[in-house]
């Protein structure tokens, strides 16, 4: 039962917790990343994601639990099957980008990498600067240079906090594409982003971690079912303001982003009676009942919680 549990499964994370002096940064954390999938990773600054990240990588060690990739424990698993991009970029800046990144290649066990190396350079705009020291490149050019040497080597599991922080669109979206093409290829992929557009349109699954713990963890469409159709989201024919909206009955918040206000509905509220009480005031272009956003999710949970200051805070994790 628990091989062929494992053999669907790239990380399993049992009862983990990760404690720096008097602040608990991950607590009683329990996971399970399918192979073969893009897993996203959320939630507000210091809130763990980045410390999960780090002792998936065999870089930072759990004060308890376990965890398992590809069904070993962490001590039996090949440096070569994980890649791992840090939030916090830094490279042999005197080196030239193709000598850094046969280097990389080599030291995760890669043998005959000039052809995948060269690759990978030419997938990402980056051949003509093959040779040019990487203190020489843009920032952006420089996180591509990172990304390769995270990747080059073929790992069964790559680990990338924030891949697409200060890229341009085309530069993030070769980034994309190439993580798509690794997952279809069998790799499986955990990326953190505080980008909840990525997070819906780009992620298998998603798991959200707050002051440490897990709050959220599944797919997009079973993480909005657990909340409901239970905002309104309208078009005003003369753009109005949440003005327009206010004390309208059963309706918890109006949101205004701009062209559309954003009603959350009480338990019970009935969306025709809102319906009837807007058109009474305005004039209507647009008027639907939608699950909420991944975005407006995650403010419902952390926004509350954030406003107030509570011990910890500051923490980057």
């Amino acid at each position: 039962m628990h091989a062929r549990h494992s053999a669907a499964t790239a990380v399993e994370i049992a009862g983990v917790t990760k404690s720096f002096r008097t602040v608990t940064a991950v607590e009683l954390l329990s996971l399970t990343i399918p192979r073969g999938s893009v897993y996203g990773f959320i939630g507000p600054n210091g809130s763990g994601k980045t410390t999960t990240m780090r002792m998936i990588a065999n870089i930072l060690y759990s004060d308890s639990g376990s965890i398992r990739v590809f069904g070993e424990e962490r001590s039996g698993v090949r440096a070569a099957d994980i890649g791992y991009l840090p939030e916090e970029r830094g490279v042999y800046r005197k080196m030239s980008v193709k000598a850094l990144l046969r280097f990389h290649a080599e030291l995760h066990g890669g043998r005959r990498m000039r052809t995948k190396v060269g690759a990978w350079l030419e997938r990402l705009g980056l051949e003509r600067w093959a040779d040019s020291k990487v203190e020489s490149l843009s920032k952006g050019m420089s996180q591509k240079v990172q990304f390769i040497a995270a990747v080059v080597h073929e790992p069964k599991l790559v680990i990338l906090d924030e891949p697409f922080s200060g890229l341009d669109p085309v530069s993030a979206d070769s980034i994309r594409s190439a993580i798509l093409d690794m997952r279809n290829a069998g790799c499986t992929v955990i990326l953190s982003t505080h980008d909840m557009g990525v997070a819906e349109k780009f992620c298998d699954s998603i798991f959200m971690i707050f002051r440490g713990r897990k709050v959220l963890d599944g797919t997009l469409g079973n993480i909005q079912s657990e909340y409901g159709s239970d905002t309104i989201r309208v078009e005003l024919e003369d753009g109005g303001d949440g003005s327009t909206a206010a004390g309208l009955p059963g309706i918890a918040q109006v949101k205004n982003l701009g062209r559309v206000l954003e009603l959350r509905m009480n338990r019970g509220c009935d969306p025709q009676k809102v319906l009837h009480a807007l058109a009474s005031r305005t004039r209507l272009r647009a008027f639907s009942v939608v699950q909420p956003s991944l975005h407006d999710i995650f403010v419902r949970i952390a926004d509350p919680q954030l406003k107030a200051p509570q011990a910890g805070d500051g923490f980057h994790a």
